[in-house]
């Protein structure tokens, strides 16, 4: 069962790898960089979430 959701999750990861590929290649400069920007804040809240996540998982774990 755990293989099944890593294989999901890696056709997904690289589904939006193919996304992003080839809207970069698809918009104008400009653009581009207005939405990396959008994107790359995206992913760093995003980021923030899942440490913030891990290290609520790691007290429950060693904590309990």
């Amino acid at each position: 069962m755990a293989k099944i959701g890593n294989t999901i999750a890696t056709l997904l990861i690289g589904a939006a790898a193919g996304v992003a590929v080839g809207y970069l290649l698809a918009t104008d400069k400009e653009t581009r960089q207005e939405d990396m920007e959008k994107l790359k804040k995206g992913l760093n809240n995003l980021k923030g979430k899942f440490a913030k996540k891990g290290m609520d998982m790691e007290e429950e774990i060693y904590h309990s």
